[in-house]
């Protein structure tokens, strides 16, 4: 990996700015508007995905420049921006269609144009700009993908106003009014009409929305209002999703944009919207890149890798273009702002000043922890079909700071189970050879003060589930299933790294396991008593953090009819950890002898 800044300053940020842009414009053709990056496939054409790898470092340099400092990669995406858009020209981007990606690069451009038109737009002449503008119109003549592909519209035209082009208001008043529509409450939104509730909340719609209030609030003053209103509500909640070293919880869809994850606190900065203390926007934002700045997160020539942690086309979606992780440039937007803006001027609050806080956010249906500086995310699930490894990104149990996820390389099998790589999920079979995972949860939400989710697979299973936090480390899973059928169940707690020695404890008891290595603790109690225990050797790069891990699991069967498991899953820092039981919340209590069930000895069927 190649020395990283140390971004203790803007000119630190800067730089690594730089370098992730340079390694990508030195492979721009002399002239070209097309970036042909390797031997990659996307859900769209070459044309688009060319584009899109051509475009995307603009999320990061338009800023470099805006904020003054030295770019002299600026005039390879001028003269990029005058080839694609000119049809005479071989690496023309070609006419735009629905749902086009087009589009969404569109975006980029919109940007550079907004930020910084000394470079990307006046140089361009009154001839190349008639025809630029011409066709980032297209934008209004097709329908986006309906969901935060609106706000690639209000982008180009909010740019095409500033700049004296012809735009359409009545584009961005209906795009803008069908955004309000997905919004939940407290801050969060749904991506588009099913309840899709992930990152895109912040690095888009937030984004987006806040880039509009301080670009274009003269024009939309009262939307200029409502969505600095929004960032207020959502930061309280969001900034939970930090843990005091720097990482964030890896959730859901695109986890190879990467650092686009704290691009919403660098859009409260360029908005200029305290909304939390100038120091602790710092703080999350810098903490953030610095961790990123610590991973193995580019190929040999600096150009960032489709991946998470590490490079791992396993983590892409159908959507990733070999150009897509440079989305995570938009972090660096705070580079447009001056040396004397607040965000710049304070001083970072300390790691060991972020509040230890447990919340709960009804809108989005999430229990979030921050404590001993490990977050977490209890979630009842979602109905996410159309994303390559869905139910482990969203139909997990909990999601973490410190251990991250984990997608299958292969379906899950008995013969098989480290293939399945299965953590902080739930699987069963009514054969011991097909098996199901937990996911596609159509119906969650914070229920009994507890993240509860509904998985209805077909009409012969149905399981519900409450997660509830239970003291240091601990969260508690009460499960109650009905089948018509007698089933396999395996149920599995936080895959942990194995790179170094994970030490497997020897309880006294069976269903009991817990598993070691230097820094973390992952466990699973059964309180039941009626599951066995085991470790499983995760097949490699399967999880999103650590190339090699294991997962402790729980096993057993249920007859048919009615059962109901409690489950108690540990995870946190080794220090942390005193060997305690599972601290049991009244919520918890009073919800089991509702069920007539004892927590800590449930009968494997009413």
């Amino acid at each position: 990996m190649p020395d990283r800044p140390a971004m203790s300053d803007r000119d630190d940020l800067a730089a690594w700015a730089g370098a992730l842009i340079r390694p990508v414009a030195a492979l721009v053709p002399e002239g070209g508007a097309r970036l042909r990056l390797g031997v990659w496939g996307a859900d769209y054409d070459a044309v688009p995905a060319e584009m899109e790898a051509f475009v995307r470092p603009l999320w990061g340099l338009a800023p470099l420049v805006a904020g003054g400092f030295d770019a002299p990669e600026a005039g390879t995406f001028l003269r990029g921006i005058a080839a694609g858009t000119d049809p005479a020209h071989p690496d023309y981007w070609g006419e735009v269609g629905p749902s086009d990606q087009r589009m969404v690069e569109m975006a980029g451009i919109a940007m550079a144009w907004l930020l910084a038109p000394q470079a990307f737009w006046e140089p361009l002449g009154l001839e190349a700009q008639t025809r630029a503008a011409a066709w980032m119109r297209q934008i209004n003549d097709q329908p986006p993908s309906d969901n935060n592909w609106l706000y690639f519209r209000v982008l180009v035209n909010l740019a095409l106003a500033r700049l004296g082009e012809d735009w359409s208001r009545p584009a961005v008043e209906a795009a803008l009014d069908r955004l309000d529509t997905f919004y939940l409450g407290e801050g969060w939104y749904r991506d588009g009409e099913k309840r899709q509730i992930d990152y895109y909340v912040p690095m888009a719609f937030h984004f987006y929305g806040l880039v509009l209030a301080q670009l274009g609030g003269d024009q939309f003053p009262e939307r200029a209002r409502v969505l600095r209103s929004r960032a207020r509500a959502f930061a309280e909640s969001f900034q939970v999703f930090f843990a005091s070293d720097g990482a964030a919880i890896p959730f859901g869809r695109s986890m190879t944009y990467r650092m686009a994850q704290s691009a919403f606190w660098a859009a409260c900065a360029f908005a200029g919207e305290e909304v939390l203390p100038w120091p602790r926007i710092k703080g999350l934002l810098m903490r953030n890149l610095r961790w990123w700045a610590g991973q193995p997160i580019t190929d040999r020539d600096g150009v960032l890798s489709i991946g998470y942690a590490y490079p791992n086309p396993l983590m892409s979606e159908g959507y990733n273009g070999i150009g897509a992780p440079n989305w995570a440039l938009k972090a660096f937007l705070v580079l447009a702002l001056g040396r004397d803006h607040p965000f710049w001027r304070a001083e970072e609050e300390p790691p060991e000043d972020l509040p230890e806080v447990q919340t709960a956010v009804p809108a989005a249906g999430f229990l979030l922890r921050r404590a001993r500086g490990h977050a977490i995310l209890l979630t009842g699930g979602q109905d996410a079909r159309a994303f390559r490894g869905c139910d482990a990104k969203y139909g997990g149990f909990a999601y973490s700071s410190a251990f991250g996820f984990s997608v299958p390389s292969d379906a899950t099998a008995p013969e098989r189970p480290e293939m399945s790589a299965m953590d902080s999920g739930l699987a069963v079979s009514r054969d011991g050879l097909a098996w199901l995972r937990r996911g596609r949860v159509t119906d969650a939400r914070l229920r009994d003060g507890m993240a509860w989710g509904r998985w209805a697979p077909d009409g012969r299973l149905e399981v519900e589930t409450w997660c509830d936090f239970a003291g240091e480390g601990w969260h508690l899973r009460l499960h109650r299933i009905r089948s018509a059928d007698p089933l396999e169940i395996a149920e599995s707690g936080f895959a942990i790294d194995r790179t170094s020695m994970v030490e497997p404890a020897d309880p006294d008891e069976s269903g009991v396991v817990f598993l070691r290595n230097a820094s973390l603790v992952s466990g699973l109690r059964d309180m039941n008593g009626v599951r066995e225990a085991e470790v499983i050797r995760a097949a490699p790069n399967t999880n999103i953090l650590h190339p090699r891990t294991a997962i402790p699991r729980l096993v057993g069967r249920l007859p048919a009819g009615e059962s109901l498991l409690v489950t108690g899953a540990l995870g946190c820092p080794v220090g942390a950890w005193s060997g305690a039981e599972p601290q049991i919340s009244e919520a918890f209590l009073q919800l089991c002898a509702r069920m007539g069930a004892d927590p800590r000895r449930v009968a494997s069927a009413s």
